[in-house]
């Protein structure tokens, strides 16, 4: 998974690119710039916007829903996570 605003992150865009040599999924959270990392991801995740502060809060939250999907299918809806 790989975390850039700006969608152009050399270091991101390289261990993007090694993911994908190696045969894993990968996915990238960016804001709208996201030109260089969508060919190197399976999953883009894309906030539309060119502003830091509003795609780095967008991240924020899409982190925590995507964890509670995490978490959903590894645990069952009746074990006690709080």
């Amino acid at each position: 998974m790989g975390i850039t605003t700006s969608g152009r992150s050399r270091n991101v865009l390289c261990a993007l690119e090694v993911a994908r040599e190696r045969g894993l999924v990968t996915i990238a959270l960016t804001g709208q710039g996201a030109e260089q990392v969508k060919p190197l991801v399976d999953f883009c995740l894309c906030v539309p916007s060119h502003e830091t502060p509003r795609i780095q809060e967008a991240h924020i939250l899409m982190g925590h829903i995507l964890c509670e999907i995490i978490e959903r299918g590894l645990f069952s809806e009746t074990s006690s996570i709080s």
